[in-house]
């Protein structure tokens, strides 16, 4: 594995008003400065833009304290190309962490359009740009990471999922759009000799995160007296993984890049690799919301003697879904040293006070 030190490193973070991305940024600002950050994002209304306006605003906050660090904010889809090249030619990242996609499952079987631009046309821009990186001799991108998701492994029987499983069956737009992610990345990282890390993210949960999430429509539901529907009759099993734990995955993968080598045939091994982060540690769908609603009453965002039962409703399975969701992280523990651990009833438990000071406060 190649180290980096991110300290005074250039790094390009795509979505960086999205929910990992923001994060993300807060994170690198807060523990690798001095440190120079460009993000984009094209701010588009899939979800509600005040929340991404106000993540934001809070990385501008956090910037403020750090002078010794840069954050340029790009308001742009990565889609356009001419956009992406124009970063690349100005700012010269050595490390990029693609995170904008075009996010959910059910979104892609009734908006496919949106998936191919951004998640493959969008992806392709960003490999691109890296290839053309090391034109006349610069040193160019040292390591590439991007966001696969959990959803590739389709309706994979075996658990935990494991890297080392096929996942030659997706069952969702969304899922063939990341595997193909991943394709692309490797094909690149052969030809073009471009250290790249996938990370399958699993179920990722917590403050400010996106309102098409189960966790944050039920509490939307619940708040305005609606019912709320749990699918497969509430036996669906998720590996909630908590932000944070998401954003420390990221930070360590980026300062460990596959190595450059070559095989016994004198050509370059593609140095590349995909891990899970996940909680390693599914949770019944059910009891997901019981701890959920535990936490909104403990906030104050629920009356103490609200009437869960009446508003549960029991439903089959949604098409494009899977009944369980579950990480093998070992690789990650073992090359990398770290293994997510943030309890769901903490991490529901400041989603549930942010929720309050954002809709009920302001």
């Amino acid at each position: 594995m190649q180290k980096i030190d991110l300290h005074n490193k250039t790094i390009l973070v795509t979505g960086s008003a999205g929910f990992i991305g923001s994060n993300l940024v807060l994170e690198l600002l807060n523990t690798q400065s001095p440190i120079h950050i460009v993000g984009i994002d094209n701010m588009n209304d899939y979800y509600d833009v005040n929340i991404k306006k106000w993540r934001l605003s809070e990385i501008d906050k956090c910037a403020a304290k750090h002078p010794e660090s840069t954050y340029t904010f790009v308001k742009g889809d990565i889609s356009d190309k001419n956009v992406i090249d124009e970063i690349f030619l100005t700012h010269k990242p050595s490390v990029v962490v693609n995170l904008a996609a075009q996010a959910g499952v059910r979104y892609s079987i009734t908006n496919p359009d949106s998936y191919i631009q951004s998640n493959l046309i969008g992806f392709y821009n960003i490999l691109e740009a890296c290839r053309h990186s090391y034109d006349n001799n610069e040193t160019g991108v040292e390591h590439l990471v991007y966001a696969s998701s959990s959803s590739v492994y389709g309706s994979n029987k075996k658990i935990p999922y494991s890297t080392d499983d096929k996942v030659d069956n997706p069952v969702s737009l969304y899922a063939a759009t990341k595997k193909s992610n991943e394709l692309m990345a490797h094909s690149y990282s052969k030809l073009y000799n471009i250290p790249s890390t996938g990370l399958r993210f699993f179920t990722v949960y917590g403050p400010a995160g996106r309102p098409d999430m189960a966790y944050f429509g039920f509490t939307n539901k619940l708040l305005k007296g609606e019912t709320i529907q749990i699918f497969n009759y509430g036996n669906c099993k998720r590996d909630f993984t908590y932000v944070d734990d998401i954003v420390e995955g990221v930070k360590r993968v980026m300062q460990g890049a596959p190595e450059r080598k070559n095989g016994e045939d004198g050509l370059p091994l593609p140095p590349y690799a995909v891990y899970n982060i996940g909680n390693s540690n599914p949770e019944n769908l059910l009891d997901f919301v019981t701890i959920l609603q535990e936490e909104l009453i403990r906030a104050q965002v629920l009356p103490s003697d609200y009437d869960f039962e009446a508003h549960k409703e029991l439903v089959p399975m949604q098409p494009g879904d899977v009944p369980i969701t579950f990480a093998d992280t070992t690789p990650l523990e073992t090359d990398y040293g770290f293994k997510p651990d943030t309890s769901l009833r903490e991490g529901l438990r400041k989603f549930s006070e942010w929720y309050k000071n954002f809709y009920l406060n302001n």
